[in-house]
């Protein structure tokens, strides 16, 4: 299905029927990521899965988009199917938009439950040696800048930034990376007392991209939260450990 927000194309899944689970995938993912997810809960729920704005079949922001951007417009999605109660589940990035929508004052429909999976969101604090190989890489980065040395080695800087980064930086756009750059610099710990929606954390034990201490810290700083642990799953933890995963999300939800 496809809804036009603003100037922006939004992709959709919405099968199912009942009270409406909405579910917001990943950076670098998509709506079909969810599919075992989706089945499970569409046994009970009306699932509503958007591709976000530049992934999936869904067009990109038209400039460089914070999160707070993001949830503005999965809100007014929202609000386009006259939805007024909702429960939000986010994996990842889509954890880190659900965040900002929870946390909000202002929103015209309800969260009554909250679900964040391997969410991202948290800043952790680096050490001596992550810092010192940072300021490293930007004084290289600014001394091969120079147009001097430009000139005599072209392409220099574009080969360390591919070399230094990550799979989701190299594979996105000028714009997303602008996104990209937005989200890992703001830290939403600073909201996760101001949610009120009766919150699920679910965790895999080995995720490497967002560590379990994260959810831990969310657990504590989330009032009345609870934390599902997935022992040995990593960051897809539905997909790594499907079962477990199956049964904590049967048990939540009554299906």
């Amino acid at each position: 299905m496809e809804a036009v927000i603003g100037n922006t194309k939004i992709e959709y899944t919405d099968t199912g029927c009942g009270d409406a689970v909405v579910m917001l995938h990943g950076w670098g993912s998509c709506k079909e990521a969810f599919a075992p997810v989706i089945a499970t809960v569409s046994e009970k729920y009306r699932v509503i899965a958007p591709d976000l704005p530049g992934f999936g079949k869904s067009s990109e922001p038209p400039d460089v988009w914070d999160v707070g951007d993001f949830a503005d417009l999965i809100k007014r999605f929202i609000v386009s199917l006259g939805l007024e109660k909702i429960i939000l589940l986010g994996h990842s990035y889509g954890g880190r938009v659900s965040i900002k929508l929870a946390a909000s004052t202002s929103l015209p429909f309800e969260i009554s439950k909250l679900m964040l999976v391997d969410s991202t969101g948290i800043i952790r604090r680096r050490g001596i040696g992550y810092k010192m190989r940072v300021y490293s890489y930007k004084a290289a980065k600014r001394f091969m800048s120079t147009p001097p040395l430009r000139k005599l080695f072209p392409g220099a800087v574009e080969k360390m930034q591919k070399k230094r980064g990550s799979s989701d930086w190299q594979n996105a756009s000028p714009v997303m990376r602008g996104c990209l750059v937005k989200a890992v610099n703001e830290d939403l710990e600073p909201l996760l007392p101001r949610i009120s929606a009766e919150t699920l954390l679910i965790w895999g034990t080995e995720d490497d991209a967002t560590p379990l201490g994260d959810g831990e810290l969310m657990e504590k700083k989330i009032p009345g939260a609870g934390l599902a642990k997935i022992p040995g799953a990593g960051h897809f933890s539905w997909l790594d450990s499907p079962a477990v995963f199956d049964a904590v999300i049967r048990s939540y939800l009554k299906i």
